[in-house]
């Protein structure tokens, strides 16, 4: 069987109206049996952040979800976990701070049996620390400090669902063009995807395409064909050249494989 789609949302999203994106996820999960589990590790609320999607989903996909409160490692070791994620059409990670997703769950029998079982088909989605986690290496924070003039771009390793990309989230939103720039610069073999709220990426194809959904704009900065990098450690400034950029809307089809956008 094929991995499991994935969709990547920037954060914010429609909870109250069309709710574009949540029912794009529903109607994916629709597509196998089980109820959506819903993943609260990365918030610092699990309840109320849970209760609200459990009542979302309960209406959209039409079964009642299942809540995974995993604040702590010794929790996510549960023996009973994985047959409960073997039992669900898909998971979602709700938002919060991606540090805690990684630092409680990663190389826990939760992670692993989470990822053997979107590698057999296992829907999953994310909003903001959520969709941070997505890739095999991601944006933590950054931070600058303008009296000392220096930048700091903490970065990490994620969940591993996509390679060679990295994610940022609420891009437009919060001005986060210049740091996945900087994540880009200092490594250039992968691409930055920066993904507005309200916005979403649907990743599909065995991973080797993604779709835009929603409201905005994904931002898209391709380092590979970079020829000049000059990066001031632990400075604010930079020069790069040659870096391919894209701005994609909703419908927009992009090839991760090619890197390139799908013109039909």
């Amino acid at each position: 069987m094929a991995k499991g789609d994935l969709l990547i949302i920037g954060g914010n999203e429609d909870k109250s109206e069309k709710k574009i994106i949540l029912s794009r996820f529903s109607a994916l999960c629709k597509n196998r049996q089980g109820p959506i589990g819903i993943l609260t590790t990365a918030s610092g609320y699990p309840e109320e952040v849970g209760s609200e999607y459990y009542q979302l989903f309960q209406t959209l996909h039409g079964t009642k979800p299942l809540l995974f409160h995993l604040d702590s490692r010794e929790k996510a070791e549960d023996p009973e976990l994985p047959e409960q994620l073997s039992s669900l059409s898909g998971l979602f990670m709700t938002g919060g701070d991606q540090l805690r997703l990684t630092s409680i769950l990663g190389g826990t029998s939760f992670y692993k049996h989470l990822f053997r079982e979107w590698q057999d088909g296992l829907i999953i989605g994310g909003t903001s620390a959520g969709a941070a986690v997505m890739s095999r290496l991601m944006i933590i924070s950054s931070k600058l400090f303008e009296k000392e003039d220096v930048s700091i771009l903490e970065l990490g390793s994620g969940f591993g669902f996509l390679e060679d990309v990295i994610i940022d989230q609420h891009f437009s939103q919060r001005d986060r063009f210049s740091r996945l720039m900087r994540a880009i610069a200092l490594n250039p073999q992968i691409i930055g995807i920066g993904i507005d709220e309200n916005t979403a990426i649907w990743v599909h194809n065995d991973g080797k395409q993604f779709e835009v959904i929603g409201e905005y704009n994904v931002s898209i900065f391709d380092g590979k064909t970079s020829t000049y990098v000059d990066i001031a450690e632990n400075k604010g400034n930079m020069t790069i050249s040659d870096i391919r950029f894209h701005t994609l809307g909703a419908g927009a089809v992009f090839d991760l494989y090619k890197r390139e956008l799908i013109i039909t």
